[in-house]
């Protein structure tokens, strides 16, 4: 279940990035810096119709300072009225696959020749999806009440892009216990930290992203070769 953990933490930290954020209100710390990186996060959510992305992930564990890096690539389309398609590929060190539809997950890991399939609504009880689940259903008026926001400056990812730093505290119970948000001028965030109740932490870079493009629905299914394992989550 491994496998299914870090995809489960990849996709909530996806999650947040093209959801949550613009429908958080500027309740917390930062005035006038906080409301306008704000402001324009929910103006590039707004607009946003599409998305492909590079992605980098970076696991680390602090008390044995060891950290595992995994790379590959993430496509988004927002729908109204509906829940977002999501699809995530890791292509190094090994490929795995997750995608979101309709409520319903598919994680495909080709060298088990088995995927887990499963409910959302069915999940959320359920620890190991608990990550990837427990905010799916949530309203606009429940997100902005969950969170406080400290605006922690700006600074820049991966050595040249500006950004403002944002860090997110849950106000009540949460699977993690704070997430850190780096977002651009355009008000697109580009990197995410969750950090976990023990202090591990998983960092998720996002690069080479193209917004806006024609992305074909067929995309976010999981063509399973036959003979695949099907496990129901």
């Amino acid at each position: 279940m491994r496998s299914f953990t870090k995809f489960s933490l990849t996709a909530f930290a996806l999650m947040l990035v093209f959801n949550v954020f613009g429908a958080i209100e500027a309740n917390a710390q930062g005035g006038g810096a906080l409301n306008e990186v704000l402001k324009r996060m929910e103006a590039h959510r707004s607009s946003l119709t599409s998305l492909k992305t590079s992605v980098k992930m970076v696991k680390y564990n602090p008390q044995l300072d060891e950290s595992e890096t995994t790379q590959g690539s993430a496509t988004y389309l927002p729908a109204k009225g509906r829940d977002a398609l999501i699809r995530v590929d890791w292509t190094k060190p090994r490929k795995e696959t997750l995608s979101v539809v309709n409520k319903k997950y598919v994680l495909y890991v080709p060298d088990l020749k088995q995927a887990i399939t499963g409910n959302a609504s069915e999940a959320k009880g359920n620890g190991k999806a608990n990550n990837l689940f427990s905010f799916v259903d949530m309203s606009k008026d429940e997100l902005k009440s969950k969170y406080d926001i400290k605006y922690h400056g700006e600074e820049k990812v991966a050595g040249s892009t500006p950004t403002w730093h944002l860090e997110l505290t849950p106000k009540s119970a949460s699977p993690f216990a704070s997430a850190d948000l780096w977002v651009d001028g355009n008000g697109m965030p580009v990197q995410i930290k969750i950090t976990e109740k023990n202090k591990d932490t998983t960092t998720i870079q996002l690069s080479g992203i193209q917004k806006n493009i024609t992305i074909n629905a067929k995309v976010f299914k999981v063509d399973l070769p036959k003979g695949t394992k099907i496990i129901e989550g």
